[in-house]
């Protein structure tokens, strides 16, 4: 039976196999169409992952942000047909914080077969490697930007880790980074705890956790690095 293959991706310039297993890659090879967030990066995956793949050969659809809801129930066309299709997104796990849960969702509906493969998740991974509590977490996503937004959000994050004892995870722009350390250092109590995990499962990765009073005399160097932000208590 033809499946909707959902293939998480390289989330740094490490070689594929160092972080995918073997049947994942064996898969790549036979699927001729697939979904994709960014057709580049996708290409690039793909030939990373195998460089006979032939790149031409393959059917590519994108679906992002910008997708009109109306145009992605016709990307399952092939799967209606018989073939295997794959989604791939812009980096770790697809339909996760990802555009492409609502293909998956439109295969749901249609009783269609969904296979969710093994792969890095940074949003996990950086999880494990926090010390912070693994069975009540929250991914919040982006910060709002607009100060008075901003203010309420992290005030409601830091009751949920007060009550709940609920870790609050989060993510910024990579430019800003470190800007965002600063301000969590400033305007959050000294006591609570910060974990920055950079450059998961890549050559530079770091993953520290510290009190924010600690953060507020370090100098971080995370701009243009992508960083996922854990916090708790």
């Amino acid at each position: 039976m033809a499946a909707l293959y959902l293939f998480p991706s390289t989330m740094s310039d490490g070689a594929p196999e160092t972080v995918l297993p073997a049947r994942n890659i064996e898969l790549l090879r036979t699927v001729k169409y697939f979904v994709v967030e960014e057709l580049r990066t996708a290409r690039r995956f793909l030939k990373a992952c195998d460089r006979s793949i032939n790149i031409d050969e393959l059917h590519f659809e994108v679906l992002n942000e910008h997708t009109p809801p109306q145009d992605v129930e016709a990307m399952l066309e092939p799967l209606l047909k018989g073939h295997d299709v794959g989604v791939i997104s812009e980096a770790g796990c697809p339909a996760v914080a990802d555009p492409g849960a609502d293909l998956v969702a439109c295969a749901q509906r249609r009783g269609l077969e969904v296979v969710p493969l093994v792969g890095p998740s940074s949003i996990l991974l950086a999880l494990m490697g926090s010390g912070f509590n693994g069975q009540s977490f929250a991914f919040e996503g982006y910060l709002p930007i607009e100060p008075k937004k901003r203010v309420a959000k992290l005030k409601e994050m830091e009751r949920l880790i007060r009550t709940r004892r609920q870790t609050q995870i989060f993510i910024e722009t990579p430019y800003r980074n470190n800007r965002l350390i600063a301000e969590l250092s400033q305007s959050m109590p000294g006591e609570m705890l910060l974990c920055v995990a950079s450059d998961i499962t890549g050559p530079r990765q770091s993953i520290r956790t510290m009190p924010l009073k600690q953060w507020r005399h370090e100098t971080p160097a995370y701009d243009k690095i992508p960083a996922i932000f854990l916090m708790y208590s």
